[in-house]
């Protein structure tokens, strides 16, 4: 495992081996049932349901509980169920994402990634949660 000190190159803390940070793999869903929103400025409202904002230019775009979109009087276009995977890996950690992806890729799963400075997180379609948690549990 990299630490802050172990040179200019390993300043993100966390797992940057793809061997290891597979075999260690385990997925956390996190309850609820989310969608993205995109809107031009966000209300409070919404920014306090927030679990992951992107400012893209002229759109704000929210993952929020659907509820909360409800709520807000806006489409819930797709449903998502949010998966964490729960291996530290590293900011600097290259190609967790994509083998996480071709793993859900092989079952036919949609996938949208969200990066934390801890951990991965994943947004799957409600109706496929329990094949991507099988497909993501697999080692």
């Amino acid at each position: 495992m990299s630490s802050p000190t172990d040179g200019p190159t390993s300043g993100a803390p966390g797992e940057t081996d793809l061997a290891a940070m597979l075999a260690s793999l385990s997925v956390r869903r996190r309850p609820g049932i989310f969608t993205y929103v995109a809107v031009a400025v966000p209300t409070q409202g919404l920014l306090a349901a927030a679990h992951a904002m992107v400012v893209e230019g002229e759109l704000t775009t929210l993952v929020v509980p659907t509820e909360s979109a409800h709520r807000a009087g806006l489409p819930v276009v797709l449903e998502f169920a949010w998966l964490t995977l729960s291996v530290q890996s590293s900011l600097e950690a290259v190609g967790l994402t994509a083998a996480v992806s071709a793993r859900l890729a092989e079952q036919d799963i949609a996938c949208n990634v969200l990066a934390g400075y801890h951990h991965d997180h994943l947004l799957v379609p409600m109706a496929r949660v329990g094949d991507a948690i099988a497909a993501l549990s697999s080692n």
